[in-house]
């Protein structure tokens, strides 16, 4: 079992979990899990928890290939009154923000949120990680080359394991440095990263195990999918399900997803199978 600090709380994994995404944004690149107000997002909350999502991920600024970087206040106003509103309604669920601004971050926690989910592990504000510390929260790091810009683009690498591997060994020895020993990795499906690279994740996810912390996968109607099917975000929740299932099976402890219903039902199914 693992039990990670969230702003007060203790947030165990001891057996695998449902993340519930929630898009406040116009253009995340699946339309369906776009929400644009409070009663919205309420009953989408509402529907993630009764199909057994633990934890709902919201975000306010989109990191899909090509978007464009909205101001801090912005992301502020977009998510805090849904922060407040399903906090309020729903206080047992856990909240992540998913941002890599602290001060989004900051102000997510205070309106309620328990864990910072950040895509590029603190590498885009150096004052994250004080954030974090300072409110006892939660926190899930991504693995991510490059910066803001060109955090999409593809590098020459000879081993997507070994790199990973070495990323959040050196992680692990920052973060400890103030004072964060429990968090969660997520290597990055789909985040600079060729098909071959994002599937190779998946199969050999095991050997992130040795690392010691819980492994979030992210790999909800994403491009190598689609893109391997010849379909689209829309059609792609069949191979959604199959390649979840494939990570949890190979140790995976969360799955960040659209679809909670589904996904729920790998967790359940996948142990009378394996």
């Amino acid at each position: 079992m693992f039990k990670i600090p969230a702003k007060g709380q203790i947030w165990e994994i001891s057996s695998p979990q449902i993340m519930a995404i929630m898009n406040i944004t116009p253009d995340s690149f699946f339309e369906k899990s776009r929400v644009q107000s409070i009663d919205i997002a309420l009953d989408i909350a509402t529907k993630f928890i009764q199909e057994g999502a633990t934890i709902i991920d919201i975000g306010g600024q989109s990191t899909r290939p090509g978007a464009a970087f909205i101001a801090t206040e912005e992301e502020i106003q977009k998510i805090v009154p849904i922060i407040e509103a399903i906090h309020s309604k729903f206080p047992e669920i856990f909240i992540s923000v998913d941002t890599f601004n602290s001060q989004v971050a900051m102000e997510g926690l205070k309106a309620g949120a328990h864990i910072i989910n950040d895509i590029s592990c603190g590498q885009f504000d150096e004052n994250m990680f004080k954030v974090v510390t300072e409110f006892n929260a939660g926190f899930i790091g991504m693995h991510l080359t490059g910066d803001k810009e060109n955090r999409h683009i593809i590098p020459t690498r000879s081993n997507i394991m070994e790199e990973l591997i070495a990323y959040f060994q050196q992680k692990k020895k920052l973060l400890s440095s103030f004072g964060i020993e429990q968090w969660v990795i997520d290597p990055g499906f789909g985040f600079g990263k060729t098909i071959e690279e994002n599937f190779t994740i998946v199969k050999q996810l095991n050997d992130l195990c040795f690392l010691n912390l819980p492994i979030l996968l992210g790999v909800s109607r994403k491009s190598s999918i689609y893109k391997s099917l010849e379909t689209s975000a829309e059609y792609a929740l069949n191979g959604t399900t199959i390649v979840n299932t494939i990570g949890l099976k190979n140790g995976a402890h969360i799955l960040r997803v659209h679809d909670v219903k589904e996904a729920k039902e790998i967790v359940t199914l996948l142990p009378q199978l394996v």
